[in-house]
């Protein structure tokens, strides 16, 4: 008997988990220059573009998060929802490719400051995180990307001279997902649907964010990690979410305070 779509996809998911395992000492050693440079009272940057928009945002601020980590979400490559209209998915697609929208991004943060930075892109051949990689290099910012490596090496750079994400990365973190993204097979349908990249790309930016907490508290500095109500009663919760987006503030700061010198 076939399988149904639900067994299709959570067998392709357990081997993306398999996937993610066997990449733990690369996990380990971007947690270490990630913990690093919250030590260091910097940010690390992280940025996605399209639906890569989902696993920043999975970094912090939410649940289980805490500071240290500076969210670029540029609403014109993310904002898909209205779909066709005044700022829908084809104007999105569309500026993703456009040379030097990265460096316009990037004019708002003195990168003089240092830090660490995760750039998410499934294809790893939109041109705008390719650039986003390329200018944090430029300016002694070690890059760790998560892409699809499938789906990366087979696809096609969209920017000139045929450099992808990984041509600018330090380090190289692999989603698991299969080329295309989409895992299941639905008989007399051309194409697949139900993509993977989220779930590999949720399961690796959570171990490093628990690597670096385990860092972090060993290192004598534990986190303000964003916890329910429900765990730490309303009070507390309420303390740690103030003193959370206070030291954000904070360490944002230093990224502003300088620009333009």
């Amino acid at each position: 008997m076939p399988m149904s779509p639900t067994e299709q996809y959570l067998e392709k998911s357990a081997g993306i988990l398999e996937c993610v395992r066997s990449q733990i000492a690369t996990i380990q050693t971007v947690a270490d220059v990630f913990a690093g440079v919250i030590l260091a009272g910097r940010m690390v940057h992280v940025f996605g573009s399209g639906h890569s928009r989902i696993l920043v945002e999975e970094m912090w601020p939410r649940y289980g998060s805490f500071p240290g980590f500076n969210p670029i979400v540029e609403l014109s490559l993310t904002f898909h929802n209205l779909v066709v209209g005044a700022n829908g998915q084809r104007q999105a697609m569309f500026l993703e490719n456009v040379p030097g929208l990265a460096a316009r991004i990037l004019r708002n943060f003195d990168l003089r400051e240092g830090g660490a930075a995760l750039v998410v892109s499934s294809s790893g051949c939109n041109v705008v995180p390719i650039e986003m990689a390329e200018i944090f290099q430029e300016n002694g910012i070690p890059v760790a990307a998560l892409v699809s490596r499938q789906h990366s090496d087979a696809s096609t750079s969209q920017r000139s001279d045929g450099r992808k994400l990984t041509d600018f990365a330090d380090y190289i973190l692999d989603t698991g997902a299969p080329v295309g993204d989409a895992m299941v097979r639905i008989e007399g349908l051309e194409m697949p649907v139900a993509p993977g990249s989220t779930v590999g790309g949720c399961l690796i930016v959570n171990a490093i964010k628990a690597e670096v907490a385990g860092r972090l508290t060993r290192a004598g500095s534990p986190p303000h990690a964003l916890a329910a109500s429900a765990i730490l009663g309303r009070e507390r919760a309420t303390e740690v979410f103030e003193a959370a987006y206070d030291e954000h503030a904070r360490r944002i700061a230093r990224y502003y305070a300088r620009q333009g010198e």
